[in-house]
């Protein structure tokens, strides 16, 4: 798989393809790093800082932290825009912060974390960063040198790649000192009855058999990126993004939620007077793919008052003609409720 660890720590400028680690899925790549630093550096009373626009994904891994070692877990807050500002991060950062976790766009509101500044104010006090890039990855250009962060989690299927394969990048430094996530056959060095040596990573991260033929598949999707460059696929988003809020806010009916600065290319919404699911179910009839719930983002469901949203995501085969067909369907969907 050296070839291929190659393209993907070129495609994201890691300065080490030892620094790639092949895993089943962005959440194994959090639970991995929960699991073994956690193990390792977290005891009773250390703080992990993190937001209230986390998916899932990257709360529960460190929720089973706090569970285990007695650590606590502290919550940026989101402001009315459904973004999380640098200065609310600042302020929770203590003594006792011993990772900050936060997601790179959310997949609710679509803000973009300003990961860097994050970066800069957590090396002043030596704490290490965890990405979730699960957003991050497939709708903006990541140098991961430049951003800094220790630790960045990728989810292929996001990027046009296939299922049940992520990423999980890490600074060298960090994989020379963690112990083994999980054990088996292809992450050790010799094995005896009397003690067990591990090899060196990628390899000692990625015990049983590798997804080889997925592995292969996601190079190719890495080269479709490429092909169209990730800043042409950012541009034409942004249009297509730009378009379906102006024309949803046309609908006296919608609401848009979350309105922050710097946002991805995700359209969440709710309509007055019918559920989400509802919402989902007639798009359906009408050709409309969308995601209807909490989005595994309960905490920010919560924060708003609100139980669940539905969902519309930008990708690089949208255009503004799909657009007019949800902006379409959403009438039907009025209509059938008698809106």
């Amino acid at each position: 798989m050296k070839t291929q660890e190659i393209k993907l720590k070129n495609y994201i400028n890691a300065k080490y393809r030892e620094e790639i680690i092949f895993t089943k899925g962005a959440t194994e790549s959090i639970n991995l790093i929960a699991s073994s630093y956690g193990e390792k550096f977290i005891k009773e009373g250390d703080e992990i800082l993190t937001t209230e626009l986390e998916h899932h994904s990257n709360y529960v891994p460190w929720h089973f932290l706090r569970q285990k070692k007695g650590a606590k877990i502290k919550f940026a807050p989101v402001n009315k825009r459904g973004e999380v500002e640098i200065d609310e991060i600042k302020k929770l950062i203590s003594s006792k912060t011993k990772m900050i976790a936060v997601t790179h766009i959310s997949n609710v509101t679509g803000a973009i974390m300003p990961i860097k500044k994050i970066v800069d104010l957590a090396k002043e006090k030596n704490i290490p960063v965890l990405v979730d890039g699960t957003q991050g990855a497939p709708h903006l250009k990541i140098d991961i040198q430049e951003l800094d962060c220790d630790f960045y989690a990728i989810s292929c299927h996001k990027m046009y790649g296939p299922n049940g394969l992520g990423i999980l990048y890490a600074k060298k430094k960090w994989l020379e000192e963690l112990p083994p996530y999980q054990g088996g056959g292809g992450m050790i060095s010799e094995v005896l009855k009397e003690k067990i040596s591990f090899a060196n990573s990628p390899t000692k991260f990625e015990a049983g058999t590798m997804q080889t033929a997925e592995v292969v598949a996601f190079s190719e999707a890495i080269k479709f990126i490429e092909d169209l460059g990730i800043d042409n696929i950012q541009n034409h988003e942004n249009e297509i993004l730009e378009y379906g809020i102006e024309k949803l806010k046309k609908n006296n009916s919608v609401n848009i939620i979350g309105e922050p600065k710097e946002r991805g290319s995700v359209l969440t919404f709710t309509i007055k007077g019918i559920h989400p699911h509802d919402i989902a179910t007639i798009l359906d009839e009408d050709g409309v793919a969308i995601r209807a719930g909490h989005h595994c983002c309960q905490i920010l469901h919560d924060k708003m008052g609100i139980p669940a949203t539905a969902r519309a995501s930008i990708g690089v085969y949208n255009s503004k003609e799909d657009i007019d067909i949800l902006s379409k369907a959403i009438d039907n969907c009025k209509k059938i409720f008698n809106i």
